[in-house]
C-alpha cells in the first residue's frame, strides 16, 4: 500500500468531492498526479460504531462517474459470468479478497465483518467502485477486475492525468507521461 497521511487540505478536497464530511479516514490510499485524493483508506469501524467493510473508497468524482457508467452498461454482469467460467480469474479474484482482508486486519478485526471484504469478493462482482478503489490503492496485479475496470474507463478517466476542479478554482494538472502541464477539466466536483 502507498498510504499517505491525511492533511487538512485533503479533508477540504474530500468534502468537495463527496459533498459531505468524510468519515473514518485512516489515510489517502491513492492520489491524483496533482496530489489530490482519489481513494481513501477508511477504518473498518466508523466513529459512530458502524462496521464499514469498504476500506478503499473511491472519491475522485470523474473516476466515480466513469465507473458508474460501466455499472450502468452491464459490465458487472459480464465480469460475473467470466468469473464463473474462468478458474484462473477466480483464483486471482480470491487472492484479491485475501489481500483486502489482510489490509483491513492490519487496522483491527471487526467481528461483524470478519471474513467479508467488499465489492462482492471473492465470488461475486457487486461494486466496481470498490474494486477500482482497491486496484488503485494496491497497485496493478492485485485485483484483476479492478485493473480491468481501470482499463475500461481509461478513455474517460485515468490516474496519470489530472482532471481535478476544486472549490471553484481549476487545479493545473500534469499528465504523468508528458512534461507540459494542461489545464484541468472544469466539471463540478459533487459526487
Amino acid at each position: 500500500m502507498n498510504d499517505t497521511p491525511v492533511s487538512a487540505a485533503d479533508v477540504e478536497v474530500l468534502r468537495a468531492q463527496l459533498g459531505r464530511e468524510p468519515r473514518g479516514l485512516v489515510a489517502i490510499a491513492a492520489r491524483c498526479v496533482c496530489g489530490n485524493p482519489t481513494v481513501v483508506h477508511t477504518a473498518p469501524r466508523l466513529p459512530d460504531g458502524t462496521p464499514f467493510p469498504t476500506q478503499y473508497y473511491l472519491t475522485h468524482p470523474d473516476a466515480v462517474s466513469a465507473v458508474s457508467t460501466l455499472e450502468a452498461n452491464g459490465v458487472m454482469k459480464t465480469m460475473q459470468a467470466r468469473l464463473a467460467e474462468d478458474a484462473h480469474l477466480g483464483d486471482a479474484y480470491s487472492a484479491a479478497h485475501e489481500s483486502y482482508l489482510a489490509d483491513r486486519y492490519a487496522l483491527g478485526d471487526v467481528p461483524e465483518i470478519h471474513g467479508i471484504s467488499a465489492g462482492g469478493m471473492p465470488s461475486r462482482v457487486k461494486c466496481l467502485h470498490v474494486l477500482t478503489g482497491h486496484a488503485l490503492a494496491a497497485g496493478p496485479g492485485v485485483n484483476p477486475l479492478g485493473d480491468e475496470a481501470l482499463a475500461l474507463i481509461a478513455p474517460q478517466w485515468r490516474p496519470d492525468r489530472c482532471t481535478c476542479a476544486l472549490v471553484g478554482e481549476d487545479v493545473v494538472g500534469q499528465d504523468a507521461t508528458e512534461s507540459s502541464a494542461e489545464p484541468a477539466a472544469t466539471e463540478g466536483t459533487g459526487a
